[in-house]
């Protein structure tokens, strides 16, 4: 059910205090092929004037000491002027593959890691995840209040989880999720669970425009 995209205002932006630190990287994993949605799904424009690829990555820059797109090789072309960007290596399948690019660029970094496929992020989102940080854990992730499940793409992996991540996709598991239900990691809880919704078909990019557009009436 979704509840609190519905209430008044929900939708203005509101300034979440956060404190930056150095060690925190942004990462937007863009480099899937979008084939149940038929296209890039970076390209989709949920905002005006503006992909979601670029719009994430601009959100990110708020709040992380920097921050990159996770992409192939022939998504490069595509990136907006002065768009920093990890090309993924090509080691490992699923989306860890992208992650542990990013790791493997910078290892002693913790990288906070948005899917673009996620319509309703908003600031406060990120805020609230950089601000319920545990770095003692392997990782800080959203879960939905129903399933409890962790959402590893709307999480902060620290440097040690990633390492272990390494090996465990090493041994044949590709699933980001598995892993770190396998872990002693936090986890924290949006608002209302629609925040974590993800568009994978054209039907589900047309609902989420739908919703977005109702909400700022």
């Amino acid at each position: 059910m979704i509840s609190s995209f519905h209430k008044p205002g929900y939708w203005k932006k509101k300034e979440v205090k956060v404190i930056l630190t150095g060690d925190l990287y942004g990462l937007v994993l863009a480099g899937g092929k979008g084939s149940r949605m038929n296209m890039d799904k970076g390209e989709l424009q949920y905002h005006e004037a503006i992909n979601q690829r670029s719009f994430l990555y601009q959100l990110l820059t708020k709040y992380c000491a920097k921050v990159f797109i996770s992409c192939r090789v022939d998504q490069v072309n595509n990136l907006q002027t002065g768009e920093a960007y990890i090309t993924d290596e090509g080691l490992y399948k699923g989306p860890l593959n992208g992650i542990l690019s990013a790791h493997h660029a910078y290892p002693d970094k913790a990288w906070l890691v948005v899917a673009v496929d996620l319509p309703h992020l908003t600031g406060e989102t990120i805020a609230q995840l950089i601000n319920q940080r545990d770095s003692q854990k392997p990782a800080t992730a959203y879960a939905a209040t129903q399933s409890k499940l962790p959402e590893p793409l709307i999480a902060i992996w620290e440097p040690a989880a990633l390492e272990a991540a390494e090996t465990y996709i090493q041994s044949g598991s590709t699933c980001p999720r598995k892993f770190l239900i396998g872990q002693e990691i936090k986890t924290i809880f949006p608002a209302d669970d629609a925040e974590l919704f993800n568009a994978n078909y054209y039907t589900d990019f047309l609902e989420a425009k739908n919703r977005m557009a109702s909400n700022h009436e």
